[in-house]
């Protein structure tokens, strides 16, 4: 026996349509199937009825406490093309943060879980190597400076506190919610 990979995650949801919309709507995902309490999302329904399920909470006791929800882009482009979208719609962001092995975009979905669109290098580090990242560079000049960290840091778990520091300010400049 052997996982093949995550199918899909279900959360309660205290503003139900709020939650399909947003997912929907300023994420992207297509809703597969859909019933009063539930709503069934998936990037591709030929490849995956759905990888995330919203069901409308039965009571304020009836919530989701999850560490992140995360999407995996084809290319960095996608994620750079999900800041513009998201900056454009208001979305808070929590960073824009290069793992060594990928570059990802954290966010607050509606009801405040942490999501993430993110793209996979071709770089391997070890975690939790955290190092903020400037999604309005040029694309080659975020993969040089990635790749070239890596090679400097990549061993060691690298994580850079003040690069989230100057980056939550440079947001917040963009009038970017943090």
């Amino acid at each position: 026996m052997s996982i093949k990979k995550l199918g899909h995650v279900g959360i309660y949801a205290q503003d139900f349509e709020a939650m399909r919309d947003f997912y929907t709507q300023v994420v992207g995902l297509q809703i597969a199937d859909e019933a009063p309490n539930a709503v069934f999302m998936t990037s591709n329904p030929d490849r995956e009825h759905h990888e995330l399920v919203i069901f409308r909470s039965e009571s304020p006791e009836q919530r989701t406490c999850v560490q992140q929800i995360s999407f995996s882009c084809e290319h960095l482009e996608d994620v750079v093309q999900y800041y513009q979208r998201f900056k454009q719609e208001g979305v808070r962001f929590r960073s824009v943060t290069s793992h060594g092995n990928a570059v990802g975009l954290y966010f607050y979905d509606p009801e405040g879980n942490v999501c993430e669109v993110y793209w996979t290098t071709p770089w391997q580090a070890h975690q939790p190597y955290a190092v903020a990242v400037d999604l309005t560079r040029q694309l080659d000049e975020v993969k040089r400076l990635i790749e070239q960290d890596v090679r400097v840091y990549g061993e060691t778990g690298h994580r850079d506190p003040e690069s989230f520091m100057r980056q939550k300010a440079e947001l917040a400049a963009q009038g970017i919610r943090v």
